[in-house]
């Protein structure tokens, strides 16, 4: 079993973890020849499977192993964050798969420089008979540049074939609508906020955090979102419009155009308005304000954020993290169940 690998977008890198340990301590972390996976599955709150192109976050990347070079790997995200942000100011960084003490642990490596001024007194040694005064001015005078090498451990546990074999996406029905989200950081500096004003806003008693802290998300197929939070004492909400629908890919929709026409999103398309004024057409998501303050940490990445709304159901979003070449080809998938009215 052997994986290594250097990284080239370590700002990627740090901030992915950052944004997946605040909703899960621990990842499965799925290593193939063409892909990298992180998957959290918490006992409650949303579920995340990402899969990342090897060159969204690497340069160079090597894996093997006698399972089709495939490796799995539980990670602490914290332990392994942490390591990175170590790494943000190297000139390089390198990561791989190793044993101390019998115990498998990720080694991260990091190569940092710094110029040192010393002043020397006697020119260097040429070799090859080289003019020992043929050198730049800067060697002449001892400039030069110290390299520092720091290796972090993380330890980690091997998982088993067997062990991931019953792992799964969960099954969705397909959405009723679908629409992409404006910036996620703007949407969380609002869900924060509505989130505090509805704890403070209701009296201690009356009802349990949990449900105190529940968001009321809808959006429509007329590039209309809407979120709101509705206690005993208030009820609020903002409503964005002029949001885009993307249209359906009939090679990705069962029965391609006869399955579009027959597509719930369609039939949706049929009721509401643009404005947002009418109660006809919305799909509606209830999810836990602190836990969807986590999951719009995601922000932090950029990207294009489409939201799939399984009305009274589910909330699926894909997060799409561009590449160099500007196409689209690593996707973050949340799962955020909804509550019952």
């Amino acid at each position: 079993m052997r994986f290594k690998a250097s990284i080239q977008n370590i700002s990627t890198f740090t901030k992915l973890t950052a944004s997946l340990n605040s909703l899960g301590p621990l990842a499965w972390l799925k290593l193939s020849d063409d892909q990298v996976c992180f998957t959290i599955i918490p006992e409650q709150g949303t579920q995340v499977w990402a899969v990342l192109s090897i060159d969204t976050i690497f340069e160079t990347y090597t894996v093997q192993s006698a399972a089709n070079n495939v490796i799995n790997l539980e990670v602490p995200l914290a332990s392994l964050n942490r390591a990175l942000k170590s790494a943000l100011n190297a000139t390089s960084a390198h990561i791989r798969l190793t044993k101390k003490d019998n115990m498998p642990l990720l080694a991260l490596t990091i190569v940092t420089t710094s110029s040192s001024n010393t002043y020397s007194a006697f020119p260097t040694t040429g070799t090859n008979n080289e003019d020992p005064f043929d050198q730049s001015p800067l060697e002449d005078f001892g400039v030069g540049v110290r390299e520092t090498i720091i290796t972090q451990e993380i330890p980690v546990r091997v998982l088993g074939p067997d062990t991931v074999a019953g792992l799964h996406e969960p099954q969705c029905r397909e959405p009723d609508v679908h629409i992409i989200l404006p910036p996620l950081l703007q949407l969380k500096s609002i869900s924060d906020r509505f989130t505090k004003q509805a704890l403070a806003g209701t009296k201690a008693g009356t009802a349990s955090t949990a449900s105190r802290t529940r968001l009321e998300l809808a959006a429509n197929m007329h590039g209309c979102l809407r979120i709101g939070v509705k206690t005993d004492a208030m009820s609020i909400s903002s409503v964005w419009t002029d949001l885009s629908n993307p249209d359906l890919d009939p090679s990705q929709v069962h029965n391609g155009e006869i399955g579009i026409a027959e597509h719930p999103s369609t039939r949706m398309k049929q009721l509401g308005t643009a404005d947002g004024r009418s109660e006809e057409g919305w799909a509606v998501v209830r999810i836990d304000g602190r836990d969807w303050g986590k999951v719009m940490s995601v922000g932090r990445l950029g990207g294009r954020v489409i939201a799939c709304f399984c009305h009274e159901h589910a909330l699926i979003l894909y997060v799409y993290l561009p590449n160099e070449t500007g196409e689209d080809e690593s996707v973050l998938t949340y799962y955020v169940s909804s509550y019952s009215a």
